[in-house]
């Protein structure tokens, strides 16, 4: 993990700053964000259907629930010192790529991409490249915005 102060964390812009940790995308998970977001497609929970429909016999991940590991996996790749708060700003751009069978793994891929003064705080907009392991094409690449504040 690089670390970085509040002051000093626009020197890293244009840069790779870190890759985190492989998470586990197990059936659990899957089911538990069906769950909270009430989308209960067959692709995603239906294992016994999937096993007979889908490409590879198996379940995948929602695209959404990739995209909800960006906090998680960033939390890895950079910290910044200095910060009271940050806050999630929104997405400029999201691309899901590549399906995520159950039983993968996925890491994300933080290079941030500015920094710029908004308000009392820093605007950091970062590009998040998350991985499935063994596959030559991403699951998700999204470009995220974030506000910190000193």
């Amino acid at each position: 993990m690089k670390t970085v102060s509040y002051d000093d964390v626009a020197s890293l812009v244009g840069q790779e700053v870190g890759v985190s940790d492989w998470v586990l995308i197990d059936q659990d998970r899957i089911n538990k964000f069906a769950d909270a977001t009430g989308d209960h497609q067959w692709i995603h929970v239906d294992v016994e259907r999937a096993k007979k429909e889908m490409p590879g016999g198996k379940t995948i991940a929602h695209g959404y629930l990739t995209l909800s590991l960006i906090p998680m996996l960033g939390a890895q790749t950079l910290r910044i010192t200095g910060v009271t708060r940050g806050i999630n700003y929104g997405s400029n751009k999201v691309r899901f790529t590549g399906m995520v069978p159950v039983g993968s793994r996925v890491r994300g891929r933080q290079k941030l991409v500015s920094v710029e003064a908004k308000g009392a705080g820093l605007q950091l907009i970062n590009e998040f490249t998350i991985e499935i392991e063994g596959q030559e094409r991403p699951a998700c690449v999204a470009e995220t915005m974030s506000l910190i504040y000193k």
